[in-house]
């Protein structure tokens, strides 16, 4: 089980700011764009193209890295 936490426009995206999915224990932020793009559609996908993810202690945007059980999904932020 993963603990996703959604923010900003991305959370606007889906309609909630958080959610758990059981994906494997060695899923990546591949496989998590691919379960979220199958649930809330293609646009979506493009979205997490942009995003940022935060996984551990790592903020990546490399589709390789293995999800740990909690992820950040965070959109670009304006300002600064």
């Amino acid at each position: 089980m993963v603990e996703i936490r959604y923010f900003a426009a991305i959370a606007d995206a889906v309609g909630k700011a958080n959610e758990t999915l059981d994906l494997p224990a060695e899923a990546t932020v591949a496989d998590l764009r691919t379960v979220l793009a199958d649930t809330y559609g293609p646009d979506l996908d493009k979205m997490l193209g942009v995003c940022a993810y935060l996984v551990g202690d790592e903020l990546t945007r490399d589709p390789s890295t293995v999800l740990t059980p909690r992820v950040d999904v965070l959109p670009p932020f304006a300002g600064g």
